[in-house]
């Protein structure tokens, strides 16, 4: 057998073993990754709703395409939490959105992002900065806007394109409450 095809078959042996490893792993560490991910999710709803249940509603409208989910809070007697996906400045960043039965916005919470360290990622942070500006959406309605666009939000410093995003993110989930009649 010549070098080149040894070396091939070598290559081939090597990175067979490694990606049947990654499987296993994968298929192992699966049921726990699951598990944490949907008790993040779950702690998220809570702290955007105070409810005693979130039911999944049907939602499909084509008007929101960045809309992942609709929870109705108690059968929708409390509102509705809104869980979404968009671009911000280094990836995607998805949201839940707490919308009361008023139509506004009774808090906000980044479930999973990739944002830069100490800009876009204070928008998730439980630091006085992350709390501060997450606060500043509770009560808003589908109007809301950063202050440099007339709005009352106060963008992150240095994260303004994360700002706008979750902004824009948090007019919509309002909205598409609101289209649900």
């Amino acid at each position: 057998m010549n070098k080149i095809l040894r070396l091939a078959l070598v290559l081939f042996l090597v990175s067979a073993v490694v990606a049947g490893v990654l499987g296993v792993v994968n298929e192992l560490t699966y049921p726990v990754i699951d598990a944490q991910k949907q008790a993040k999710t779950a702690a998220a709803f809570a702290s955007v709703l105070k409810a005693e249940r979130f039911d999944e509603i049907e939602f499909n409208n084509p008007d929101f395409p960045t809309v992942l989910t609709v929870h109705a809070a108690d059968g929708g007697d409390t509102g509705y939490v809104v869980t979404s996906i968009f671009s911000g400045a280094q990836g995607n960043i998805t949201l839940a959105v707490g919308v009361d039965s008023a139509g506004k916005c009774s808090g906000i919470s980044v479930i999973e992002h990739a944002e830069t360290s100490g800009l876009g990622a204070n928008a998730a942070s439980t630091g006085e900065v992350g709390v501060n500006f997450r606060a500043q959406f509770v009560g808003q309605d589908e109007s809301i806007a950063l202050s440099n666009a007339g709005g009352s939000i106060d963008a992150l410093t240095g994260a303004t394109i994360t700002s706008r995003a979750i902004t824009e993110a948090v007019a919509t989930s309002i909205r598409a409450v609101k289209s649900l009649g």
